[in-house]
C-alpha cells in the first residue's frame, strides 16, 4: 500500500508565501516523476510543476519566477515553494507521484498516485 499526503496549504494575503509538502509512504521501491497540479473552482486541473528523480524541473509559465519545485529523495518528499502569491493562485493543490512499488519492482511497473489535495486561498 502506498499513500501520498500533502500539507502546508492555508489562507494567505496577496504577496505572501506558502510552502507545500507532499510525502509518499508505504512499500516503495522507487519514485520517478513527482508533480504538483492545481484546480481552481470551475476550471480544469492544470500542471504547476514537475521534477524528475534526477532533479530536472519544469514550472508552468503562469507561476515561473514565483514558484519553485524541489524534492528530497531520501524522504520521498516533494515541495512547492510559493512566493508573491496572487488571488488567481487560489486553488486546491494536488500532489502526483509515479511510483514503482516493491511488489512491482521486478516487472518495473509504474503506478500513478494522487494526494487528497490541500486548499490554498490567497486574499486580495
Amino acid at each position: 500500500q502506498v499513500q501520498v499526503v500533502e500539507s502546508g496549504g492555508g489562507l494567505v494575503q496577496a504577496g505572501g508565501s506558502l510552502r507545500l509538502s507532499c510525502t509518499a509512504s508505504g512499500t516503495i521501491f522507487n519514485i520517478n516523476a513527482m508533480r504538483w497540479y492545481r484546480q481552481a473552482p470551475g476550471k480544469q486541473r492544470e500542471l504547476v510543476g514537475a521534477i524528475s528523480s534526477g532533479g530536472n524541473t519544469n514550472i508552468a509559465s503562469s507561476v515561473e519566477g514565483r514558484f519553485t519545485i524541489s524534492r528530497d529523495n531520501a524522504k520521498n518528499t516533494v515541495y512547492l515553494q510559493m512566493n508573491n502569491l496572487k488571488p488567481e493562485d487560489t486553488a486546491v493543490y494536488y500532489c502526483y507521484a509515479l511510483i514503482i512499488t516493491s511488489e512491482h519492482q521486478q516487472l518495473n511497473i509504474q503506478t500513478q498516485y494522487w494526494g487528497q489535495g490541500t486548499q490554498v486561498t490567497v486574499s486580495s
